[in-house]
């Protein structure tokens, strides 16, 4: 019950304001809905079931020289404790960078085998002056990455994206999770998404060149994704019709199959687990610890 925690935290001063959609419209509505309700300066999602941890805000407004300013995150397996919120985090240093159009969008490429730590899955304070500046809001077209696409076109707008490498919110990842099992043609929304920042004139040849990357790999996707959807609906001969309609499609489409077959081989033979470990505690980004925990 979101609607009730959310409640229950109301201290009496009316800063508190919940508000509840009759319809499911996806994040990006739900995201727009709060902010257009809201009235504070800054602005900071926090997904159901996740937490910050102390200290959080004091150590991102330690500077004023970002728009937007995200810290690290502490992924934790939902059958890894009771009560995560008792769970301490080392105390990593700040390391603070500042993120660039090509090297947010590099960081948002994910590679097979490997534990998801995409770069748009950041929670960074934002300023609200940027957005209503840049007349930014999340595109509710999108129910999958629609952060990493605010994210980027604010960067292309110039945002400062501030990043520090300290621990400040923790987030439970389960096995059935929203982002884990989007619809196919939620992965080609995604990629248009790409071809309309694509479409930003200011943007130099370096920066449209990873965005380019980064819009095939979710192309790919898509296109694997919809292969098996065709033959699972019309059957192989439709599914092979769609393949060789163009290289475009046909050269995904081979190396992912041949990829899944390959790996259920190596599963067979003992070679490769047949199951990721997913370890019950990790960080989206490496820190250095400081020695101290909290």
């Amino acid at each position: 019950d979101t609607a009730g925690v959310a409640r229950s935290a109301d201290d009496g001063s009316g800063r508190l304001s919940v508000m509840r959609l009759d319809v499911n419209r996806g994040p990006s509505f739900a995201r727009n809905a709060a902010i257009a309700g809201s009235k504070s300066p800054f602005i900071s999602i926090l997904d159901a079931d996740d937490f910050f941890l102390e200290g959080r805000f004091r150590n991102l407004f330690a500077g004023a020289d970002w728009d937007f300013a995200a810290d690290n995150i502490m992924l934790i397996r939902d059958d890894a404790t009771g009560d995560a919120t008792k769970i301490v985090a080392p105390q990593f240093a700040a390391d603070p960078e500042f993120l660039d159009f090509e090297r947010f969008v590099e960081g948002n490429i994910s590679r097979r085998r490997v534990q998801r730590g995409e770069l748009g899955f950041l929670k960074p304070v934002i300023s609200r002056a940027f957005l209503d500046r840049h007349g930014l809001s999340y595109d509710e077209s999108l129910r999958l990455g629609e952060d990493y696409e605010l994210y980027a076109r604010a960067v292309a707008c110039g945002a400062r994206f501030k990043v520090i490498r300290s621990c400040g919110y923790g987030a439970i990842v389960r096995a059935d999770s929203l982002s884990g099992r989007h619809k196919t043609q939620d992965l080609k929304r995604l990629a248009d998404a790409d071809l309309a920042l694509l479409a930003i004139d200011s943007l130099p040849e370096g920066s449209k060149a990873v965005l380019r990357r980064h819009e095939r790999h979710v192309r790919d996707k898509y296109r694997l994704r919809n292969f098996l959807d065709v033959k699972a609906e019309r059957g192989l001969g439709s599914a092979a019709a769609y393949a060789f309609a163009s290289l475009s499609n046909l050269i995904p489409i081979v190396q992912g199959v041949a990829s899944d077959k390959l790996e259920a081989l190596f599963r067979r033979v003992g070679l490769v687990s047949s199951q990721k470990p997913v370890p019950p505690l990790r960080f989206l980004m490496a820190g250095t610890s400081t020695g101290k925990e909290r």
